[in-house]
C-alpha cells in the first residue's frame, strides 16, 4: 500500500465529480477518484434528447433490477445506476428539481442539523448558473448550467400550464425559488446544447490538476479498515487486485445501492444480513441499506387532435435531421429533454407542501424511446413523491460483481396507495379543462373504464414505474438506524464518510440531481473544515389556506 492520497473517493456520478473538484481546487490535497465504468464522450449521452439510450445500456449502466415487488404484481422494476463519468448525471433525464423548501427542514428535523433549507439554499446557489441571471434564489457563476431547453416553443407545453390554472392551481414562473407549488416551465441541465452532467461541469476542469487521480474502470472490492479506522480501499482493475491508502478519509459516493452495498461488502451494517451473506461483521450499525425510497410514477396518456405532438419526429429520416443540426449548431430538438413544463400539487387539504409532481411530455412513448401507439399523442408522467413506503439493500455474497438484493416494497403503505388514486383523479380534472380542448383526444392510458379504487389501485399495480429515484439507504442523522452522522461521517469508523443521495433521511418532493449535487457541495466544506457558506433568508410562499383547501382556487372548508 502506497500511500500516496489524501482522500479517496469511491465513485464518479453526481456527488463524486463534484467532490473531486472542490476537494482538488486549493492545491493542497491529493485525490483519487475511482469510477467503474468508462468515458462519458458518447453523442448518445452528450446530445440531451437521445437520454433513453444511455439509460437502457449497459455499457453506462448498472442495470440492477429489484427483488419482485409485493405490492406490484410481483413484477421486479428496472433500477439503473450510472456506470460511466458522471454517473446517473450521465445517463439521466437532466430535469433539474432542488425539492421544496420544507423537504430539507424535514431533514433537520430528521436529525440532519445543518442542513434546513436555510442551510441548503447557499449551496443550491454555489452549484448552479441559471441561464436567466442570478437572485436570492437562483446562482449565475457556478460550474452547472440549468435553463428551460426550446423554451416552450410547443404549443402544448404552454396549454399544459395553463389547464393546471383553469383548474385553480397557481402559476409558478420558478419552482426552484421562492414557490414550488404550481404550474410553470420546467428547468433542465444544459448548457449550449449539451448535456451538463457533473463530469461536464465539475470532473473534466478538475482533471487539468497535477493533484487530481482518475482511474476508470475500477470495481471497488471494499474499504479497507484497521480495527475501526479507514486506512483505504481495495479495488480490481484488468483482473488484478490493487490496494491503496489514504491518510486522511475514504468517502464513498456510490449511490444509494452501490454505497450501502460497499459498507456491507466491507463488514459494515446489520449482522443478520452480512451473517447471510457469508461476510465477517466489522461494525454493527442495522441502518445500512436500510430505509430505502423512491419515487413511483405512470404515464396518463392522450391522443393528440392536431399534429403538434414529438410522435411525428420518431421516425429515422426526422431523428437524422435532428441529429444532424445538433452536430452542427447544438441546437434544435437534439438540445433538449423535451420536459419543458411540469406541475406541482398538493394531493389533499391539510398537506403543507406539494407531493404530487408533473412532467409534461409532447408525446406518448417509453423512458425506452418506443412508441405508444401510432398517429399524435401527449402524456403526463405523474406520481406521488412522498411515500411511506420503505425497502432495503442487502449484500448477497462477498463477491462485489454479485448486485445486491433490492426491494422499494412500493405501495406498501395504504397512504402511497391512496396518493396515486388523488394521482389518477386530479389529473383527469386538468386534463379536463377548456385550455385543453383544442388538443385533447382520446384517453389511452388509464382509460376511461378506470374509476373506482380498486380499478385504479389495480391499474397503477400493473402500469406503474420507478422515475429512478432510489435514495435513503444511509440515512443520515442521530437515530438507531442512522448511517452517517450530520458531517456525513459514518458512525463508529474514524476516516470514512458517504456523500451521495443515500445519506438523504427523506426522500425530496422532485427529481434527485439537484438536491445529490447541493449535498456534495456542501460536503465538500465539511470535509475541508472551511466555515460553510452563511444561512439564507429568502422567503418561502407556502399556501396560507394549506390546512383547509387543496388548491388556491378552492373555498376554504373547515378542517377534518
Amino acid at each position: 500500500m502506497q500511500k500516496n492520497f489524501d482522500y479517496i473517493i469511491v465513485g464518479a456520478g453526481s456527488a463524486g465529480c463534484v467532490l473531486a473538484a472542490r476537494l482538488t481546487e486549493d492545491g493542497k490535497h491529493r485525490v483519487l477518484l475511482l469510477e467503474t465504468g468508462g468515458s462519458d464522450k458518447s453523442i448518445f449521452i452528450q446530445m440531451p434528447t437521445a437520454l433513453s439510450i444511455p439509460m437502457n445500456t449497459h455499457k453506462y449502466n448498472w442495470q440492477f433490477e429489484t427483488e419482485p415487488e409485493p405490492y406490484l404484481n410481483g413484477r421486479r422494476m428496472h433500477c439503473p445506476r450510472g456506470k460511466v463519468l458522471g454517473g446517473s448525471s450521465s445517463i439521466n433525464g437532466m430535469v433539474y428539481v432542488r425539492g421544496h423548501a420544507r423537504d430539507f427542514d424535514q431533514w433537520q428535523q430528521a436529525g440532519a442539523e445543518g442542513w434546513s433549507y436555510r442551510d441548503c439554499l447557499p449551496y443550491f446557489r454555489k452549484a448552479e448558473t441559471w441561464a436567466f441571471g442570478g437572485d436570492t434564489y437562483r446562482g449565475d457563476q457556478g460550474p452547472l448550467g440549468v435553463n428551460n431547453g426550446n423554451q416552450m416553443q410547443n404549443p402544448l407545453y404552454q396549454t399544459f400550464v395553463d389547464a393546471g390554472v383553469e383548474a385553480g392551481y397557481a402559476a409558478t414562473q420558478d419552482y426552484n425559488g421562492e414557490q414550488q407549488e404550481g404550474f410553470g416551465p420546467m428547468h433542465m441541465t444544459v448548457r449550449n446544447g449539451r448535456r451538463c452532467s457533473t463530469a461536464n461541469a465539475y470532473l473534466r476542469p478538475a482533471m487539468q490538476r497535477a493533484n487530481l487521480t482518475v482511474v476508470t474502470g475500477a470495481l471497488v472490492h471494499k474499504v479497507l479498515l484497521e480495527g475501526k479506522t479507514a486506512t483505504g480501499v481495495e479495488y480490481e482493475k484488468n483482473g488484478q487486485r490493487c490496494s491503496v491508502a489514504a491518510s486522511r478519509e475514504v468517502i464513498l459516493a456510490a449511490g444509494s445501492i452501490g454505497s450501502p452495498h460497499l459498507l456491507q461488502l466491507s463488514g459494515i451494517g446489520k449482522p443478520q444480513v452480512l451473517e447471510q451473506a457469508g461476510i465477517a461483521l466489522v461494525h454493527d450499525l442495522p441502518g445500512v441499506g436500510e430505509n430505502l425510497q423512491d419515487h413511483l410514477e405512470f404515464y396518463f396518456q392522450f391522443r393528440c387532435k392536431q399534429p403538434v405532438s414529438l410522435n411525428r419526429k420518431l421516425d429515422w429520416w426526422s431523428k437524422l435531421q435532428i441529429g444532424v443540426r445538433w452536430l452542427l449548431r447544438k441546437d434544435g430538438l437534439g438540445a433538449t429533454n423535451h420536459f419543458e413544463s411540469c406541475g406541482f400539487i398538493r394531493s389533499k387539504a391539510g398537506v403543507e407542501w406539494p407531493d404530487i409532481q408533473y412532467h409534461f411530455l409532447p408525446a406518448a412513448m417509453r423512458y425506452d424511446g418506443r412508441e405508444a401507439f401510432d398517429g399524435d399523442g401527449f402524456q403526463l408522467h405523474v406520481g406521488h413523491n412522498k411515500p411511506l413506503s420503505r425497502g432495503h439493500v442487502h449484500v448477497r455474497s462477498s463477491d462485489p460483481r454479485q448486485a445486491p438484493e433490492i426491494l422499494f416494497n412500493y405501495l406498501q403503505h395504504e397512504a402511497d396507495r391512496e396518493g396515486f388514486r388523488d394521482c389518477v383523479r386530479l389529473s383527469r380534472e386538468i386534463i379536463g379543462q377548456p385550455a385543453m380542448d383544442a388538443f385533447r383526444g382520446e384517453e389511452i392510458q388509464p382509460g376511461l373504464a378506470v374509476q373506482s379504487d380498486e380499478q385504479i389501485d389495480a391499474f397503477v399495480r400493473g402500469a406503474a414505474e420507478s422515475a429512478y429515484h432510489p435514495s435513503c439507504s444511509c440515512k443520515m442523522g442521530t437515530d438507531a438506524l442512522a448511517v452517517v452522522d450530520p458531517q456525513t461521517r459514518v458512525h463508529g469508523i474514524r476516516g470514512l464518510r458517504v456523500v451521495d443521495s443515500s445519506v438523504f433521511p427523506v426522500i425530496p418532493n422532485g427529481n434527485l440531481n439537484a438536491p445529490t449535487i447541493m449535498l456534495a457541495e456542501r460536503a465538500a466544506d465539511l470535509i475541508r473544515g472551511i466555515e460553510p457558506l452563511a444561512p439564507s433568508d429568502a422567503k418561502v410562499r407556502l399556501d396560507e389556506q394549506w390546512r383547509t383547501r387543496q388548491r388556491a382556487g378552492e373555498a376554504s372548508r373547515p378542517p377534518v
